[in-house]
């Protein structure tokens, strides 16, 4: 970004992340979305006229709330002269809610914003076949009761049969493959075998069961109908080896080796950003969290969409003049196991990076003691509008944790691009 307005993280909030149909599900995504919002406007004793405007990523979003974003900041009482824009870009769309601010920093139009995401797949609606709708369309135009009792004898059961627009929209519509199965690919194209697939899931699950107590430094306690939560629902601190291969493939039964076990769990959350100016951080008297120093987002094929982080890692490390070995601490979403294992070989591979990232030599090695040290998402869950902010929101506390400089927050994007930020401790 060529810019000497950077855009500082000022500080963040995140709900719980609870499973699909679990603990948040009475909770739809405004809901979510307003929680994390408020929390940061009370905290911060914001008014009205302190935020400049609202961007939140959101990927399944209902009817009821059109627009999320401008129905989560009324109802988190920043006014009616709050602008508000949803924005989406499947995975990244809550990395994407951050850039829309950088941009508007950069560019002089707005000083303050609150970003972030929300999701509730619990709450993807269900939808009727074709012919159920032409058949519901017909019974509407339908004037006479004979004629209505006519359409309604052409009734069946399949008419009955939902359409889960939750699985429908896990699928790419270029390729016809679901996430699951480009998982599987690449699976086989790195070798990536199913015992190492499992033991990255134990490890996921034994990092953030470790990390509770760090990572409720950035949640907030939700109260969901007579539930209280207040610690991400799908981590499992008596996972094993043992259980996990019990598990069936989910995608490829005969020889697959993605199972539930080893991928992300469908999930619910929110995340909350307040961000702004080097000036706003200054005169909020706020002492930042971090800096997004730089950017960027890439796209490959739609099949091989789990590849996106090394090949926007890549060019991120182009576009600033770093190394990897420059980058002190990595967050990767790990959409499935099969997925993060097969970028890390990909980065080391160096005829892969030679064809298709353009580079003379391999990436390089993205150290384990350095990736995803909390856990990640296959333990933490993965509320797809949602994580982009969370993937910065627990990267940057970890970086002041630890007293680093320099960290890369990156994920793949369903339909085939990948994303990269590089976020800087003051």
């Amino acid at each position: 970004m060529k810019s000497t307005e950077r855009l500082m993280i000022l500080d963040g909030v995140r709900t719980p992340f609870g499973k699909a149909g679990g603990a948040l599900a009475p909770l739809d995504a405004d809901d979510l979305g307003r929680l994390v919002l408020r929390e940061l406007v009370d905290r911060r004793r914001l008014q009205g006229d302190d935020v400049d405007q609202v961007f939140l990523g959101c990927v399944g979003q209902n009817a009821k709330a059109a627009n999320i974003a401008r129905v989560v900041a009324l109802r988190a009482g920043l006014g009616d002269h709050m602008p508000a824009m949803t924005v989406h870009r499947n995975c990244a769309s809550g990395m994407e809610a951050v850039t829309q601010a950088a941009l508007r920093v950069a560019t002089g139009r707005g000083h303050t914003f609150l970003v972030g995401g929300t999701e509730s797949m619990s709450n993807y609606p269900l939808e009727v076949s074709d012919a159920t709708k032409q058949l519901l369309m017909d019974l509407q135009r339908a004037r006479s009761l004979k004629a209505k009792l006519g359409i309604l004898s052409r009734l069946r059961p399949r008419h009955l049969r939902p359409v889960i627009t939750l699985l429908r929209g896990l699928n790419d519509p270029t390729s016809g493959l679901s996430m699951g199965q480009t998982a599987e690919k690449i699976a086989r194209e790195f070798g990536v075998d199913r015992d190492a697939q499992d033991a990255y899931a134990l490890r996921s699950h034994q990092r953030a069961a470790a990390a509770r107590d760090r990572l409720r430094d950035e949640i907030l306690p939700v109260s969901a109908g007579p539930a209280w939560v207040e610690d991400d629902e799908s981590v499992r601190p008596e996972q094993s080896m043992e259980a996990l291969a019990k598990l069936r493939p989910v995608f490829e039964k005969k020889y697959g080796t993605v199972t539930a076990g080893n991928a992300c769990p469908v999930s619910d959350g929110a995340v909350g950003l307040l961000v702004g100016s080097e000036d706003r951080a200054s005169s909020l008297g706020i002492d930042p969290l971090g800096v997004l120093v730089d950017w960027c987002y890439v796209a490959l094929d739609p099949t091989r969409m789990g590849l996106g982080p090394v090949h926007a890692i890549a060019k991120l490390l182009q576009q600033t003049g770093l190394d990897l070995e420059d980058i002190e601490l990595f967050e990767i979403n790990e959409a499935f196991a099969a997925q993060v294992l097969a970028c890390l070989r990909a980065a080391r591979d160096v005829s892969y990076c030679r064809r298709e990232l353009g580079l003379e030599r391999a990436l390089g090695e993205i150290p384990e003691e350095r990736l995803n040290v909390n856990g990640g998402a296959v333990a933490l869950g993965h509320p797809v509008g949602a994580t982009g902010a969370r993937l910065v929101l627990t990267l940057l506390r970890e970086m002041k944790r630890r007293g680093l400089k320099r960290g890369v927050a990156s994920l793949c994007v369903g339909g085939g691009q990948g994303a990269a930020l590089l976020l800087e401790r003051p």
